[in-house]
């Protein structure tokens, strides 16, 4: 379907963020697509042109089957040397390692990699919260969740007959920051980095750095809705937002290694 996009984004006069919380556990396998359809029609709502929804990676990574129980890991003696640095599980540094191209900093506690999805971030993004209770598994990424993205969001429009947006959402921690933020690992349908260089200023003055990280603005205000414990709110609508002219995936807000100052 042909949308009338506006030729530049201005602010939205009103944000709305439409929880969805009725999702059942997500099994390897499943339909997701269905399933935040389903979540949709029960929330009241439907899918409008321009809606961009803000999907949790945990259910993303659980329904294509991402889970690895920690049982059926052996350690390698790297990541066993690694585990007495940081004192983690060495099976769970094992699984960072094949889920990484490079260690970037070991200590007590503290276990940064470059993901092999360009990601730098805490051990590997894998994760053990909201996976299944008294259960010794862990959660990887998505293979590809631009991928994983773009297959929602296909179904999602041909499933209400619009176009909308999907960000695949993750909490990443942040150099010089305490605390964890909303971060954007997948988009399709959005224009995920704003490239505002060259631009004029309210005054006339030509920008000279400012690049917009959209994807991720999005992945964070979907975050304040979800929230990170047992809220159960795995998706949410995001409502307001001007539509975008050109699409750009999560991939392309990754800084390239060789301009990389900070690790």
């Amino acid at each position: 379907m042909q949308l009338d996009r506006a030729k530049t984004m201005h602010p939205p006069s009103t944000l709305m963020l439409v929880p969805l919380a009725s999702l059942p556990e997500i099994e390897a396998g499943d339909d997701l697509a269905g399933l935040l359809a389903q979540a949709v029609r029960s929330a009241g709502e439907s899918l409008l042109g321009g809606d961009i929804l803000v999907v949790a990676q945990k259910i993303v990574s659980k329904a294509e089957g991402r889970t690895v129980a920690l049982a059926d890991v052996q350690p390698s003696p790297r990541a066993c040397e690694i585990s007495r640095i940081c004192e983690k599980d060495p099976r769970l540094v094992e699984l960072v390692l094949r889920e990484s191209s490079e260690v970037v900093r070991c200590r007590k506690d503290v276990l940064i990699v470059r993901h092999k999805l360009g990601f730098v971030v805490a051990n590997a993004a894998i994760d053990q919260s909201n996976v299944a209770a008294g259960d010794d598994r862990a959660l990887l990424l998505p293979c590809d969740p631009d991928a994983s993205a773009a297959a929602l969001r296909t179904s999602l429009n041909a499933a209400f007959g619009t176009e909308i947006g999907v960000v695949i959402n993750d909490s990443f921690g942040r150099p010089w920051r305490l605390g964890t933020c909303g971060t954007a690992i997948g988009c399709a349908g959005i224009e995920s980095l704003r490239d505002l260089r060259g631009k004029p200023d309210r005054f006339g003055r030509k920008l000279l750095t400012s690049e917009l990280a959209i994807g991720d603005e999005i992945a964070a205000a979907g975050s304040l809705v979800m929230g990170q414990a047992s809220e159960g709110v795995p998706a949410v609508i995001v409502r307001g937002l001007a539509r975008f002219e050109k699409h750009r995936p999560a991939a392309d807000l990754l800084r390239p290694v060789q301009s990389d100052l900070f690790t």
